[in-house]
């Protein structure tokens, strides 16, 4: 199954980077106009991509080609204050600085009530490169960081069960790779396997899920949206098994959510979205750092420290307006709640996906020949988490004590071209 899914990656041409963060490490929206909205959609298809949202959506799209391309730029920085080690600091994650992910959306209609397509997007991920590394002074060497990367290709059927609702249905087939650096020899006194926990080059891993979703339109002016996504079961990252608890396990967390559409005017819609991201139930990502120092689960164990992340709550808003025939404008808004507690900080210098705010503008220009042209701008606000108590005291197995805190802030700008054949 890896190698078919390599050749299909290959084949699409999608191994540029992807590594980003925003709603915890998944993606703030699929789709260059969900994008340009905050990333609603779950009650609002509007092209090839809407899989990725709710399944059902594709349905509703028609005959249909998408391409998209966003460049990603993120902010992250970290601090390390009252520690044992060494006096108080600050350190930049950008040492690279640029990511471009690319995404592509195609549907069919099998006549009129039912449809086969797949979306290819980026999931997510996560990126830090730090060039002084912040463990240094706890003994790590070289320059310091991780690099997450989440494909997902997701072969869709959707059908209309009557006028007014249809039903889809996904199989997401997962790729995703992983490198860290900089945490040798500072962590591996702390792993069950101290060779596979760092600076062992790019692994990755594939799995497989379902992702399913309904939409209604329950009067003329408002359609409902609801989706379920099951984790996605990966395989392991061997070359990091003395990191990753479960002896390297990184499956992909659990979503579903609720969404409304309304249509306010002829010409403005307004959508609203809320989506539940389960982090803690995967234990590689919500393992609590303190699983290593208080109760002994060494990195790679089965019940291993790790980064502490909980379940994550996001809400979006966002409108489109057709501001004339041929121009549609877009906004939106979305937040959610802090996954990374203040007393999990320490690790989470290497993943800080702490941002909880993001705007977003868009809009589309249609062009000749049923082809039109998307762009979609977002920002995430600063954020920082500073730590309480986040890194453990003492002279080995401790660290000194204190606090680490993590900061991060994101600008993504992206443009599709898309038609309806």
């Amino acid at each position: 199954m890896k190698k078919h899914l390599v050749s299909m990656l290959i084949a699409g041409g999608l191994f540029a980077p992807l590594a980003h963060a925003t709603n915890g490490y998944f993606s703030h929206g699929y789709g260059m106009k969900s994008k340009g909205m905050a990333g609603v959609g779950i009650a609002l298809p509007q092209d090839a991509l809407a899989a990725a949202t709710n399944p059902a959506g594709m349905v509703m799209v028609g005959d249909r080609i998408d391409f998209g391309l966003d460049w990603f730029r993120p902010s992250r920085s970290s601090q390390i204050i009252g520690n044992g080690f060494g006096p108080d600091a600050s350190y930049g994650g950008n040492a690279t600085s640029n990511f471009f992910i690319p995404e592509f959306g195609y549907n069919t209609m099998m006549g009129a009530d039912s449809s086969l397509g797949v979306s290819v997007y980026g999931n997510g991920g996560m990126n830090t490169d730090y060039a002084v590394n912040p463990f240094g002074r706890f003994g790590a060497l070289g320059t310091a960081g991780v690099n997450l990367e989440q494909l997902f290709i997701a072969p869709t059927w959707s059908r209309k069960l009557n006028a007014n609702n249809a039903i889809g249905v996904s199989l997401n087939l997962a790729y995703q790779r992983f490198s860290a650096k900089g945490l040798k020899p500072t962590f591996q006194g702390a792993s069950s396997s101290p060779a596979n926990v760092s600076d062992n080059g790019t692994d990755s891993s594939t799995g497989y899920g379902l992702h399913i979703g309904w939409i209604g339109q329950v009067s003329s002016a408002v359609t409902l949206g609801a989706t379920y996504q099951s984790k996605t079961k990966m395989g392991k990252f061997g070359k990091y098994s003395g990191l990753f608890a479960q002896q390297g396990s990184f499956d992909i967390p659990a979503t579903y959510g609720v969404g409304v559409a309304v249509k306010a005017a002829p010409i403005t819609t307004v959508a609203f979205d809320i989506q539940r991201i389960m982090y803690g139930d995967v234990p590689s990502i919500a393992n609590p750092l303190s699983n290593l120092t208080v109760l002994g689960n060494p990195l790679g164990s089965n019940a291993g420290g790790g980064f502490g992340w909980q379940n994550m709550t996001v809400y979006k808003i966002g409108v489109t307006h057709d501001w004339s025939q041929n121009l549609t404008l877009r906004a939106g808004w979305s937040h959610n709640n802090q996954q990374i507690p203040n007393s999990q900080t320490f690790f989470n210098i290497l993943a800080p996906g702490v941002v909880r705010d993001h705007a977003t503008l868009g809009a589309t220009w249609r062009l000749a020949d049923k082809s039109e042209l998307s762009v979609a701008y977002m920002h995430a606000f600063k954020t920082t988490v500073n730590g309480v108590n986040s890194i453990p005291p003492g002279n080995p197995p401790g660290y000194g004590g204190g606090n680490s805190n993590i900061s991060l802030s994101e600008d993504s700008i992206g443009i599709a071209y898309g038609w309806n054949m």
